[in-house]
């Protein structure tokens, strides 16, 4: 993600618009969506959106705009062979529980983004399977912190193998599904 949307930027934009969730929870859901093959610029978006981030309510056209920009990003992220994929958490030298707090709401909204396209993972690869089961369990934690050097590294590897598991999702699902969505430019005239 572009320092445009960095967690603090993000959060005071929702604000503006009363967004419920955290933006942790917001760039999950996007990520489940996009990484299980939901298109940016797909009608059906901003009706995901009203119904998982707005309590339902049409979204006003600055906010919808702006979550379309951040889907665009995460895809583009998504598919960058240079792994430049990046979680939206609150930056590092924020409190380990406030960044383990938004963790664990973006794990639990990528679930909820995966699930709104993925009825079926038994038809995922086994890897893939693997990591769904992995972030479900993570998921359920409820994490106790303390403020040690080895928690620290907990997180980093947590949030390092969560970056690795919607790209590999991606890869799997959603890079089909745009494959697939763009018009085949081999026409022989």
């Amino acid at each position: 993600m572009t320092a445009r949307f960095n967690y603090d930027r993000i959060s005071s934009l929702y604000a503006q618009h009363d967004v419920t969730p955290q933006p942790a929870e917001v760039q999950g859901i996007l990520v489940g969506l996009v990484a299980t093959g939901t298109q940016p610029d797909s009608p059906d978006l901003d009706g995901l959106l009203s119904d998982l981030i707005y309590d339902g309510q049409q979204l006003p056209a600055e906010l919808a705009k702006l979550l379309k920009q951040q889907a665009t990003e995460i895809q583009h992220a998504l598919a960058d062979r240079d792994l430049g994929f990046q979680l939206l958490l609150p930056e590092d030298n924020a409190p380990l529980q406030e960044r383990l707090n938004a963790l664990a709401g973006w794990v639990q909204s990528f679930l909820v983004g995966f699930g709104v396209n993925q009825a079926n993972i038994a038809a995922t690869s086994g890897d893939l399977r693997e990591a769904l089961d992995d972030m479900i369990e993570i998921a359920k934690l409820e994490f106790e912190v303390d403020d040690s050097e080895e928690s620290e590294r907990a997180y980093f590897e947590i949030v390092e193998y969560l970056r690795v598991s919607a790209m590999m999702c991606f890869t799997e699902l959603g890079a089909r599904e745009l494959a697939q969505s763009k018009p085949d430019s081999k026409t022989l005239h």
